[in-house]
């Protein structure tokens, strides 16, 4: 089979297709071509492997999708179980069925649509096709409402790739995450598909046959329109309420998260970071609650008086911190820039999901208005350990030698 794929890939070779044939032909098999002058460095991880250690971290949060998609379904129509069973109730093949039904279709759009426009930008420009739609063609569906429209989503990834990727020029050029770019032309270009009690259960309404027979409000929902949630932290940690698909679970992403730090995929600095950040926000917002600043019929106080440290195991906050917050490409490069990076991004996801009680999360806008600012903040960091190193450098003995070094690095600097 091997040999049968390289002796067509020496027919497309130096041909307008061979992009195409080759990001199928190294799909499963190493390409043979190897370098022979230089020195390199030999190492076991590449931009693929990376890519599928992602989807690896992300495959729980799909599963777990699929299987509350249709325990949210079934809830809606017939009641919550007053005695949740985790076999019984939640583990079942009628849930996994409504949610094969129902996610898998947003899977194969977006990997669709996504990866028809990567080849055609490949052969067009004449270049190989990069593996990095791999993550955001995974990552999209998990982000989503259960029930957005399959033509919705086609589109809204069309003008992510296209605008938020391949005008920047492509993996790694691209100054805002893609799969966010997505998530904020759904919001700004769709919003009532994007929020409200009629989004989170697959068709409950309709099956229910009356609105006033379910409630399919998110815990934020809930709260932004100054009502009590009925779900318990322990239904808030395991996922067990209405959400975007691969968001609802704290403990997967979690586990997620500790599995990108270990394979050092993801930068742990980001993630404390942000963390540490959207605490202190909630605290904040807590404080000026306790202190009686904010009296009880404002519109801002049933959010700004949520236990601070459960902005984390609702919405998207938990999810975006970990699989989003810490791209590579968007994100800060330096050590001490990751850590004022990570720690807006919790700061602001925090302050527009209470600010904000239209649509209560706010963590896809802080994201990206951060990748925006992410050069800015590595900029002014470079600059500042310059600034350090002349200081040093003027209490030093200067010996003949260095004098050169010590004048090249002052005119970098002017």
């Amino acid at each position: 089979m091997k040999d049968k794929l390289h002796q067509l890939k020496l027919k497309y070779q130096g041909k307008k297709m061979a992009p195409a044939f080759n990001a199928l032909h190294t799909f499963l098999y190493t390409p043979n071509e190897t370098t022979h002058s230089g020195s390199h460095v030999r190492a076991a991880d590449d931009l693929k492997r990376t890519m599928n250690t992602v989807i690896l971290a992300l495959v729980p949060c799909l599963l777990f999708g699929m299987f509350n998609t249709g325990y949210q379904h079934f809830s809606a129509i017939n009641g919550f179980p007053e005695n949740f069973s985790l076999m019984e109730h939640f583990l079942t093949w009628d849930n996994l069925w409504v949610g094969l039904v129902t996610v898998l279709p947003l899977v194969i759009v977006s990997y669709g649509v996504g990866l028809a426009i990567e080849f055609l930008f490949a052969v067009n420009k004449g270049h190989e096709v990069e593996e990095g739609y791999l993550v955001t063609g995974m990552l999209v569906p998990l982000i989503v409402p259960v029930d957005t429209p399959l033509w919705m989503l086609a589109i809204a990834v069309a003008f992510g790739v296209v605008i938020g990727k391949e005008v920047f020029g492509g993996t790694g050029m691209n100054i805002l995450n893609p799969a966010l770019t997505i998530r904020a032309f759904l919001f700004f270009a769709y919003p009532t598909w994007m929020s409200g009690d009629k989004v989170w259960v697959h068709e409950a309404v309709e099956r229910a046959g009356t609105a006033d027979a379910i409630s399919g409000e998110t815990v934020l929902g809930s709260l932004a329109q100054g009502s009590d949630y009925s779900y318990s932290l322990a239904d808030m940690f395991y996922g067990f309420i209405p959400g975007s698909i691969g968001e609802t679970s704290t403990l997967l992403i979690l586990l997620g998260g500790l599995f990108l730090v270990f394979t050092k995929i993801a930068s742990w600095r980001i993630m404390v970071s942000a963390v540490v950040g959207a605490l202190v926000m909630g605290l904040i917002f807590n404080g000026v609650v306790n202190a009686g600043w904010l009296p009880e019929y404002s519109k801002f106080y049933t959010l700004m008086s949520f236990p601070y440290w459960q902005h984390l195991l609702v919405g998207g906050l938990a999810f975006g911190i970990v699989f989003m917050a810490t791209d590579p490409v968007t994100g800060s490069q330096t050590n001490k820039g990751k850590w004022y990076y990570g720690f807006f991004i919790g700061f602001l996801s925090v302050m527009i999901r209470v600010f904000n009680p239209g649509y209560p999360e706010g963590v896809f806008l802080a994201i990206l208005l951060m990748n925006v600012f992410a050069p800015t903040i590595d900029h002014y960091v470079l600059k500042g350990n310059i600034k350090k190193r002349l200081k040093r450098f003027k209490t030093a003995t200067i010996y003949p030698k260095a004098s050169d070094e010590v004048d090249t690095l002052k005119t970098e600097t002017a």
